[in-house]
């Protein structure tokens, strides 16, 4: 894609699952534990499906692909119990610590719109308070009451743009997003996004996204008319 098709942005929102932190890995383990425990199997179409869902829409997928006996308050339940411990030390993604300390040396405001509650994003961020406070706000999808519909609606972009000063338009937004939902639901908000996808991820799921990439470490916000990073990288797409 040349750089023609790209627009200027001013303002930045992140996915967190997958995005800013590692945890894919651990959910997909914790659902095929719990599956496993049923007597049933977690299979890869299905853990692609719940990628960037809210909580309870991944709880209901689950139990009715896998006809579980299990409420949804009972299977997050074993989920929280069973991550509780690993999520507390959960790593940032290659290249993130990067590229916040780039956005915020330029002064780019950042947020962060996840379908994770507010109690599991504070979990998952405890150990990182550091690194997270370059933020300036965060929107729990799971908890946030004005966010009515999950991924891939865009209500959740549409309401982390709103709480930024000067209620700034969305086209200036650029989202950073792992799921085929959320980069969805970020072009139904008329955002430009960029997808750094699950591996597993079938190629043709990260056709729509404005530009894919393997890590964070491959940003060149060049392309999106914002200032040069101190080391080259590579623009071509």
């Amino acid at each position: 894609m040349s750089k023609s098709v790209f627009k200027p942005v001013t303002y930045v929102i992140f996915d967190l699952d997958g995005t800013l932190l590692d945890t894919e890995r651990i959910h997909k383990k914790t659902f095929t534990k719990i599956a496993k425990d049923y007597g049933k199997e977690f299979p890869d179409n299905l853990r692609l499906q719940i990628l960037g869902k809210q909580e309870m829409d991944v709880a209901n997928l689950i139990i009715n692909t896998l006809q579980l006996n299990l409420t949804p308050e009972e299977l997050l339940q074993l989920a929280r119990d069973e991550e509780e411990k690993e999520l507390q030390n959960v790593k940032l993604m290659n290249g993130v610590k990067d590229l916040l300390e780039y956005f915020c040396r330029h002064k780019v405001p950042m947020a962060v719109a996840t379908s994770s509650s507010e109690k599991s994003f504070y979990v998952k961020t405890a150990n990182l308070q550091n690194i997270f406070s370059v933020f300036h706000h965060v929107v729990t999808g799971s908890s946030d009451p004005e966010v009515k519909n999950g991924k891939p609606a865009p209500d959740i972009f549409n309401i982390c743009a709103s709480r930024f000063p000067g209620n700034p338009a969305n086209n200036k937004f650029l989202v950073f997003e792992d799921s085929p939902n959320g980069v969805t639901a970020a072009l139904a908000a008329g955002m430009q996004v960029v997808m750094i996808p699950d591996p597993m991820l079938p190629r043709e799921l990260t056709a729509n996204a404005t530009h894919v990439m393997e890590s964070m470490e491959d940003f060149c916000p060049e392309m999106f008319f914002l200032p040069p990073r101190d080391f080259s990288c590579s623009c071509s797409s």
